[in-house]
């Protein structure tokens, strides 16, 4: 009788997990696509919408005749009617709404819910069983982040450029400082958003503290003399401001409080290093934190 044939099982390795590169991009297409359609995008879209409701008014009050840029100067001892550029008022724009409020309050909302909102929805279980570094996660959502909020702020930005620079200025005359606003809106994003991604990785009540810091801390050491503001991203921000700003006006005393800035090359060198410290810390943080689900 012959013996009974053995069966033989086949068994094939494992393929290997991706590196940390690849597997962030995992993350990041996973998650574009979720940020896109979530609830914090329609309070985006509204955040920025404002600007160009405000454009969009001002272009009306223009149209019907009003005199909204228009003023007056005292030369020689005579008052004269001066009109007010369009770039001036555009530059205003950027510098008091997107840079002074939308840009940081997207960079909370945003940053701090990167691994917040994962914990809350007790989902985090899903992508720590992945064979992904777990830093990888963090950084593939802080990439869908930066990507989502750009392309939607910047369609903003040139609305309001196109509605508001051509009243007593020039399209082409400033659209080399539209690009340079582009630009520093989008590494505005980048450094606000990888701060609070850190600070939402590492407390377990992130987005109250970065309203503390955006609305508290920086607001109060900008506003008064002295080396605090250097501990803030707002001030080396507003150095890489291409705008010109008046000499005269309550514009000018508002500004006044924000006037001493540092140089180029200092501000890009501090925002760079502000920009990958936290990114990295961040995604240390994750690497080593237990994240324990509420019941």
């Amino acid at each position: 009788m012959d013996a009974p044939a053995q069966s033989t099982t086949l068994s094939r390795p494992l393929p290997p997990a991706p590196g940390f590169v690849k597997s962030a991009f995992r993350i990041f297409d996973l998650s574009l696509g979720e940020m896109l359609w979530s609830r914090r995008t329609i309070f985006m879209g509204l955040l920025v919408g404002a600007p160009v409701l405000f454009a969009l008014l001002v272009r009306g009050l223009v149209f019907l005749g009003a005199p909204i840029f228009e003023g007056s100067q005292m030369r020689d001892g005579i008052r004269t009617r001066i009109l007010v550029p369009g770039p001036v008022v555009f530059g205003h724009v950027i510098w008091l709404l997107y840079l002074r409020v939308i840009v940081p309050i997207l960079g909370v909302f945003y940053g701090t819910s990167l691994m917040a909102d994962e914990v809350e929805d007790k989902t985090i279980t899903y992508l720590f069983v992945r064979p992904i570094r777990r830093g990888a996660v963090l950084l593939g959502k802080y990439l869908a982040y930066v990507v989502c909020t750009v392309f939607v702020v910047l369609p903003s930005v040139m609305l309001v450029y196109l509605l508001i620079v051509p009243i007593n200025g020039s399209l082409g005359a400033s659209f080399i400082d539209l690009l340079k606003d582009l630009a520093l809106l989008s590494l505005g994003l980048a450094v606000y958003g990888a701060v609070f991604a850190f600070i939402g990785a590492k407390l377990k009540r992130p987005l109250l503290v970065g309203l503390m810091f955006i609305f508290g801390w920086e607001q109060a050491a900008m506003a008064f003399p002295g080396y605090m503001k250097k501990f803030t991203v707002a001030y080396y921000l507003q150095g890489l401001v291409p705008h010109a700003m008046p000499n005269e006006g309550v514009i000018s005393a508002l500004q006044s409080l924000f006037r001493e800035t540092p140089g180029l090359f200092g501000s890009l060198f501090w925002l760079g290093l502000i920009w990958i410290t936290f990114l990295a810390l961040g995604a240390w943080v994750v690497e080593r934190r237990e994240y324990v689900l509420e019941q």
